[in-house]
């Protein structure tokens, strides 16, 4: 649903934290959203500036199962269906967007911590689209260097092929539907659109803004490609260290569109709503690979793995070598993932303790683990951060073939309602 929707529908829920005290965006913001991380804020009050501040708007699975319309239970398979059969969106004309010019300094852009570059947008979804792949979505960090100036991380991927055909002009879009922020994260191969598969997830048109295709958004900005490079950090990634100062390109700002009533969209560095928006579209690509191989259950990409790093699968074990399969393919499904577990159905891959239960019980690292090496994730700080080469591991936590002992804990001896033996003040 559109954001503003989105809120409204938390607001209703009592699920919305309000602050009216005037804030800083200069790290007071950012403070308070890390302070208050997992709940959804609405900064009314931001000095200098009109236009409230909403944060924290997809910092769990819960909030994004409600902008999605969907239970937490039917993200994974709600995701991968929508991959798997996107939907052509229709276009429509802009209507409601006031050009306010090409000065930045009108947003409320946070500076998140002292150490970084400058004031960043992080929440800006770049939407750019080519004569034969279409329209392409992905979220690119943005350092403000003028008013008019922007530079931005950008990895080669898709962003950076369109530009290497050509491409100049683009839309950098901020406050964008929950379909949207979701989707324009997912990795799929060039010439699929990001827009169709928000589309799926729930009818998601395309907008037409000063020539423009864009997702309905508060905020369009419209900016050029220089062709010069300029220093792009420090900025706080992922897994909540400092990346690297790089050379990066510098793009000018023509244009701001803004919709009457528009808020902007903050997005902590590092916070819950990062490491949700990042990890969580990585599982329906790691469970589409894995279910090529053998019987898939649940994928977790883990917060303790920065929600990039580690992954852990839980698979319907019918094979003796299926854990090795699975390894293999759930890296196929994340080429940045560093650590994959491979678990029995019997785990819950939400609770830490029984992952690390299979380990003890179930694993042998001579038997049991596959190491790699090859290219992963920039992200990592102990990668080589030149050529990206780090060390893979995949562990195989499922329960060995043959043996003396039993692997699996017993279920409780009776079943029984734990209710009716305590007093009314301590039932659950």
């Amino acid at each position: 649903m559109e954001l503003a929707k989105f809120v409204e529908v938390l607001d209703e829920r009592g699920q919305l934290v309000k602050i009216s005290r005037p804030v800083d965006p200069k790290y007071e913001v950012s403070t308070l959203m890390k302070m208050l991380d997992g709940r959804v804020l609405l900064f009314d009050h931001v000095k200098g500036f009109n236009m409230p501040i909403v944060a924290n708007v997809c910092s769990t699975r819960d909030l994004v199962a409600i902008g999605l319309g969907a239970s937490r239970e039917q993200l994974i398979p709600r995701l991968t269906d929508a991959i798997d059969h996107p939907e052509k969106a229709r276009t429509i004309e802009a209507n409601g967007y006031q050009d306010i010019g090409s000065d930045l300094s009108q947003l409320p852009i946070l500076t998140h911590y002292p150490k970084d570059g400058g004031p960043y947008i992080s929440s800006g979804i770049v939407a750019c689209n080519d004569k034969e792949y279409g329209v392409n979505l992905s979220y690119h960090r943005a350092q403000v260097l003028d008013k008019d100036l922007l530079v931005l991380r950008i990895l080669e991927r898709h962003f950076d092929s369109y530009i290497k055909r050509g491409l100049k002009e683009f839309a950098f879009c901020i406050s964008s539907p929950v379909q949207v922020l979701v989707s324009a994260a997912i990795s799929v191969d060039i010439g699929i659109s990001e827009v169709d598969i928000a589309n799926a997830l729930e009818e998601t048109p395309l907008v037409r803004v000063d020539g423009h295709l864009v997702p309905p958004s508060d905020i369009v900005i419209i900016a050029e490609l220089t062709g010069e490079l300029r220093d792009e950090g420090p900025f706080l990634d992922l897994t909540e260290t400092f990346d690297i100062i790089r050379k990066q390109r510098i793009a000018k700002v023509k244009k701001i569109f803004m919709r009457k009533g528009g808020m902007y969209h903050a997005l902590l560095p590092g916070g819950l709503e990062h490491k949700v928006l990042m990890g969580m579209p990585r599982e329906p690509t790691i469970y589409r690979e894995v279910a090529k191989v053998c019987d898939a259950k649940d994928v977790l990409v883990t917060p303790g793995g920065c929600s990039w790093l580690h992954g852990v699968v839980s698979i319907h074990k019918k094979n003796p070598d299926d854990g090795r399969k699975a390894i293999e393919a759930a890296f196929k499904g994340h080429k940045s993932m560093k650590h994959v577990f491979i678990v029995d159905d019997d785990i819950n891959i939400h609770d830490p303790n029984e992952i690390e239960w299979a380990m003890a019980t179930r694993f042998q690292a001579d038997k049991n683990m596959i190491t790699k090496k090859e290219k992963g994730s920039s992200l990592d700080p102990s990668s080589d951060m030149d050529t990206q080469m780090t060390c893979k591991v995949g562990f195989d936590l499922t329960t060995p073939e043959g043996g003396k002992k039993e692997f699996r804990r017993p279920d409780l001896p009776i079943k029984l309602n734990v209710d009716d033996y305590l007093p009314r003040d301590k039932r659950s």
